[in-house]
This record gives C-alpha cells, sequence and structure tokens, in this order.
C-alpha cells in the first residue's frame, strides 16, 4: 500500500482515480453515460478507482461496476415555469447550489483525482463547479474534460443558453479535452455556438459508446416482445399512451409489447396505464423501472423508444430495429438525433407533425418493423468505437501505461 493507502501500481505510482460529475436534475441520461465510462476505466485498469457526482434522485437504484462509487448531490426539479427548486430540502435553490458546490469541492480536495470529466454542463448546473474547477487549476496537475453527447440542442437556442450561462468561456479556460461522443461526419453538438478556434484543438470525436449485457440481470420473456422505453419516463406518457392506443385498436397486433416506464412515470397517470395494460390480458406487460436495461433491450426484437442518448448506444450495441418517436421540447436534441439517424438508415422515425397523429401510424410500423434494415446495415458500420478512444485518449493524458489499450 502507498503512504495515502492506495494501491501502488505496478510502476510504483499511486493508483489513477478519475472524478465524474454528472448533474442530473431530471432523468437518467447523465448517470447512465458516466456510469458507462467510468465502468470501462476501471475494467481496463484493475487500479483504478472512479466515483461519481450524482444529482439523480435514483441513484441507489442503479448497480455499479467494481471500483465505481457515487456520492448523491442534494436533488433539485424542475418546476414548470422552467425554475428549479430543492427536491426535499426545505432551502432555496441558491442555498441548495451552495451546498450542493460544496460538496462538489470536498470530493474533489480528498478524493484527488488525476482526471476529472465533467458531463455536459461546462460551469455545472448554476455554475456550481466553477469554484471547484478553478481551484483544480491552481493546486492540481488534474487533468479536466468536458464531455458532450453528439446533440445537444438545436445550434441557436444552445448558443442563447450557452451566452446565457457563460459556458464557452468556462469551456476555453479550464478543460484541457473536450470530448464528443458521436461523429463529427454525424453532428455537430457546437453548431451554431461561437467559440474560439483553439478549441477545435481540444475537441476528440470518441464515436458512441458500446454498452454490454449485464451477468445478473432481468428475467426476461421467452417469447418475442419489442421493448417500449421512454427513458427516465418524466416525459414519455404520449409514447406510452400511443403504443397502448396501438394495441388497444388492433387485436391481432404483436408480438407483445414490454413496456418499462421509467422511475419518473408515476401517480395517477402511471395507474391509469397499468388499468389499461391489464385490461389487454398479458398481450403488454409492464415493469417500473430496471437498472439493466441492456438485458432486456438485447433480448427484445425490436424497439419503440424516444430515442435518448443512452437508448440509442443500446439500440446500435445489440443492432435492434427501431422506431423512435422523439420530443420535441424542451429541446430538440432527440428530434435531431431521431431524424439524423432516419437519414442514415439506423432507424425509423415517427414524426407526428410528418407522419400524422393517427393510431394507425404507430400500428403500422409496429407491423412494419420486422422488415426494417438492421443498424448494422447503415452507412456507418464503425459507430460504436467511443470507450476504446476514451480509453486510448485517458492513457494519454495520465501518461501511464497502467490503462490498457482496448482490444
Amino acid at each position: 500500500m502507498s503512504s495515502d493507502g492506495s494501491r501502488p501500481t505496478e510502476l510504483g505510482r499511486r493508483a489513477p482515480r478519475v472524478l465524474l460529475y454528472s448533474h442530473d436534475t431530471f432523468g437518467l441520461g447523465h448517470l447512465r453515460r458516466s456510469r458507462t465510462i467510468a465502468g470501462a476505466l476501471t475494467e481496463l485498469d484493475p487500479n483504478l478507482s472512479a466515483l461519481i457526482l450524482t444529482g439523480s434522485p435514483v441513484a441507489g437504484r442503479f448497480t455499479f461496476p467494481d471500483r465505481v462509487d457515487h456520492i448523491r448531490l442534494p436533488g433539485v426539479t424542475k418546476l414548470t415555469d422552467g425554475s428549479y427548486a430543492s427536491e426535499a430540502l426545505g432551502l432555496d435553490i441558491d442555498e441548495t447550489t451552495a451546498l450542493r458546490a460544496g460538496l462538489i469541492r470536498a470530493a474533489a480536495e480528498n478524493f484527488e483525482p488525476d482526471l476529472v470529466i465533467v458531463d455536459k454542463e461546462p460551469n455545472g448546473f448554476r455554475g456550481e463547479l466553477m469554484e471547484t474547477l478553478a481551484w483544480l487549476r491552481a493546486n492540481t496537475n488534474a487533468k479536466l474534460v468536458l464531455g458532450l453527447r453528439d446533440v445537444l440542442d438545436e445550434g441557436e437556442t444552445l448558443a442563447a443558453e450557452w451566452d446565457r450561462k457563460g459556458a464557452v468561456a468556462a469551456m476555453r479556460d479550464f478543460y484541457h479535452d473536450i470530448w464528443v461522443y458521436g461523429l463529427e461526419s454525424i453532428y455537430n453538438p457546437l453548431q451554431g455556438v461561437s467559440y474560439p478556434k483553439e478549441i477545435n484543438h481540444r475537441m476528440h470525436y470518441t464515436g458512441y459508446l458500446r454498452r454490454e449485457t449485464w451477468d445478473h440481470g432481468p428475467d426476461v420473456d421467452v417469447e418475442p416482445y419489442i421493448l417500449v422505453t421512454p427513458g427516465g419516463g418524466g416525459d414519455g406518457a404520449k409514447l406510452v399512451d400511443q403504443v397502448l392506443r396501438a394495441y388497444e385498436a388492433d387485436p391481432t397486433l404483436s408480438p407483445k409489447a414490454h413496456i418499462i416506464y421509467g422511475p419518473f412515470l408515476s401517480g395517477d397517470t402511471r395507474t391509469q396505464f397499468e388499468d389499461r395494460v391489464a385490461k389487454l390480458e398479458g398481450r403488454v406487460i409492464s415493469l417500473g423501472f430496471d437498472s439493466k436495461m441492456e438485458n432486456l433491450i438485447d433480448n427484445a426484437v425490436g424497439v419503440i423508444a424516444m430515442g435518448g442518448y443512452n437508448t440509442f448506444c443500446e439500440i446500435l450495441s445489440f443492432d435492434k430495429r427501431a422506431i423512435i418517436m422523439p420530443r420535441k421540447v424542451p429541446r430538440l436534441e432527440q428530434y435531431i438525433r431521431a431524424a439524423r439517424a432516419e437519414q442514415l438508415g439506423l432507424v425509423r422515425m415517427l414524426d407526428p407533425d410528418r407522419d400524422g397523429p393517427g393510431t394507425d401510424v404507430m400500428i403500422n410500423a409496429i407491423r412494419a418493423l420486422p422488415d426494417q434494415p438492421l443498424p448494422s446495415t447503415g452507412e456507418y458500420p464503425d459507430l460504436l468505437e467511443g470507450l476504446d478512444h476514451i480509453t486510448a485518449r485517458v492513457r494519454d493524458l495520465l501518461k501511464t501505461s497502467d490503462i490498457k489499450a482496448a482490444e
């Protein structure tokens, strides 16, 4: 053991430590992406440890890979007027943000990371990362990385948001690298944003993040099924309703549907859906949430989803025919991703403005699902090299051979 209690590497250095920040005010995307990256790094290096800072209220329901742990930051929730409030504490949003910022700073000081990976928000939720980023740059040799999903939002909207938050300045002043978890030939997530040309030299397009099944996953049906997933479920009621309407209107529609509501689809809406599911007498079954969605998708004959980043990666990873019905508010992220993926022959998109809102549209899409091309037959067969590229880049940043190159 080294003097600080950590296991030394074979070269005598302290074992590498990676801190990942995932603000997660709503939904699961940031946490799931951070968990995937952390798991890839610890799997390839038997010495590395990873700690995820997350605001997700359901973080404790996830299974984390070996040598990956998490700290739950006090939760915040977005109100209907677009403002934020503390999820559970009797504090106003400024007090909650200050508390989160203090916990982030304490975690960074005590964990002493060699690498920090920040998901999506350059300066954190309401600027809560700024003090820690400045401290890390001034007092440590830690490498700071900003990780961006393939699509953030429509360019003009994103530019206005980033200008308001001072995000470009934070990206310029603090980060050694900017990783884009996609391909430049498919989409540039900073399209529309004005940023210094020097940033281009720090940008690395990794490709999408491949997903694997879990050894001990959920029990799956032996009968063929279509998996229906609205992600976290907080804004997925429309998708679930459309699928249920299709099965209610056409008693011959098959195969059966397996709906995973997500942890944030609850209350009266969930109760009403459950009543409708019961009346379909086994043609549709449902489950609230499972942290190991990879196994359920792997065993499905097809997927119906809203097309968030993680679900899209899973569709590609397990080569599943998919119907994507993306949301358009409050962001166009899902719509941009789905429209581009449809152009490339990777998925089929259902857009009510283009295809019409009728139940028959969903029925026909489900019936046509077996005849859709598999994603692997599309124009981009090498989409899923993201984790390999991340591992190689981390090895370069940390200047160590302890993190092995992917096989």
